[in-house]
């Protein structure tokens, strides 16, 4: 099994973690029949290699490189949570500690256009939106902008480097297509 991009492969192998109902990822594997005995073929085998990678990844990468892609694509909501408290941690802004943490969970569970809540990605009530209530302190609107801007700045600038990060180990595995010109 291949990938179409690094971000396919990121998000698909996160979201194996949440796929067995078990919880984790199950690399036990189910012998289907195929073209040979004891072939793993279709949605076992690509559920495997999701697996794998998941595995790969969370090994290979730094610990910030890992959290920064768990915090913007795990549909896991328990380690997208530590991953989002962590970031808060290590992203450096002049903002105050709330405001970070509210920038940083409204970057990693975006608003999505004309959603009101009712879809299976979770969606923060209203309020978690609006950065008047991110901080106690009044701050002018520019500030306040310039601040949730630096920060998510900052976070794309990790992911990137961490999806480029994935892409070389995924590209040495043979994992991503490569399409002739």
């Amino acid at each position: 099994m291949t990938y179409r991009n690094v971000i396919s492969a990121v998000v698909r192998a996160l979201a194996a973690e949440t796929i067995s109902s078990a919880g984790g990822c199950d690399f036990e594997p189910k012998v289907q029949s195929g073209k040979h005995v004891g072939e793993m073929v279709g949605r076992d085998a690509a559920f495997l290699t999701d697996c794998w990678v998941f595995g790969r990844l969370h090994r290979s990468l730094s610990p910030a490189q890992w959290r920064v892609l768990v915090a913007k694509y795990s549909t896991h909501t328990e380690r997208k949570h530590t991953a989002i408290a962590e970031l808060t941690k290590t992203v450096r802004s002049p903002a105050p500690e709330r405001f970070r943490h509210c920038a940083i969970v409204t970057w990693a569970l975006p608003k999505p256009a004309g959603v009101s809540g009712k879809r299976s990605t979770t969606v923060l009530p209203a309020a978690w939106y609006e950065m008047d209530n991110w901080s106690e302190e009044p701050h002018p609107i520019k500030t306040q902008e310039r601040w949730r801007r630096d920060i998510r700045k900052a976070l794309e600038r990790e992911v990137d480097e961490a999806l480029v990060a994935a892409q070389t180990l995924l590209d040495a595995e043979g994992l991503i297509e490569t399409k002739a010109a």
